[in-house]
């Protein structure tokens, strides 16, 4: 399988470290077609669903579900390829993804700022909670609950659980956009957007989107790095 170019080999790769960072065993489906490749996997813990797409050279038809370590041992950066891994059993969510069309944009998504203020504030209060509890209080479980409650929170005036942003944040797709280009080029931020197709919301951002359905995936049950 032939990118694009070698830019678009090291994004995937750096996507792919990121999800094995959170789940040595990540699983990862791959569907590719139309010259374009959709790589979906589900971070641990976070309950939502990361996508990230990749230009390929020439068309190519995929529908496959891999280890994601082994997808990222096959990655040749410099040569801006990859060898497609054997097929995995898929975990059960790899059967069920987002639609493909009838995205419509949902108003009042903050900006990229606005949202990385946000999670700060959160964090500032997970850690807050988590010290003031007592020692025979501070438990996996309580820890979690505050979590559960905090990151199911909606982000403003959008029904976006802050879980979604949190999970966009530590895979690298609320990073500016201005530092991936040549300093002397610099170029204006992209603005985000937040999307809906049916149950599902889609945050939607220059390096990826993070999916998730509004009825059935439950809270954050980790605790912020």
């Amino acid at each position: 399988m032939e990118f694009a170019d070698a830019r678009e080999a090291a994004d995937l790769g750096a996507f792919l470290a990121r999800l094995i960072h959170y789940d040595r065993a990540a699983a990862v489906r791959l569907q590719a077609g139309g010259g374009a490749l959709a790589v979906f996997g589900r971070p641990a813990s976070f309950e939502v669903l990361a996508i990230r797409t990749a230009r390929l050279a020439a068309p190519y038809v995929l529908d496959v579900t891999v280890s994601a370590g082994e997808l990222l041992e096959a990655i040749d950066e410099a040569a801006g390829s990859a060898v497609v891994p054997a097929a995995v059993t898929g975990p059960p969510w790899a059967g069920v993804l987002p639609p493909r069309g009838g995205w419509r944009q949902v108003p009042g998504l903050p900006g990229a700022d606005a949202m990385r203020r946000a999670l700060t504030v959160a964090v500032a209060e997970f850690r807050s909670r988590d010290e003031q509890l007592s020692p025979g209080d501070r438990t996996r479980a309580e820890r979690d609950r505050i979590g559960r409650e905090i990151w199911s929170r909606t982000l403003g005036d959008t029904r976006l659980p802050l879980r979604a942003v949190h999970a966009a944040q530590s895979l690298g797709f609320l990073r500016p956009v201005r530092a991936m280009v040549p300093a002397a080029a610099p170029v204006e931020e992209q603005p985000v957007a937040l999307l809906e197709s049916g149950s599902w919301l889609r945050l939607r951002t220059p390096y990826g989107s993070i999916a998730v359905r509004r009825a059935g995936i439950g809270g954050l049950t980790v605790t912020p790095l």
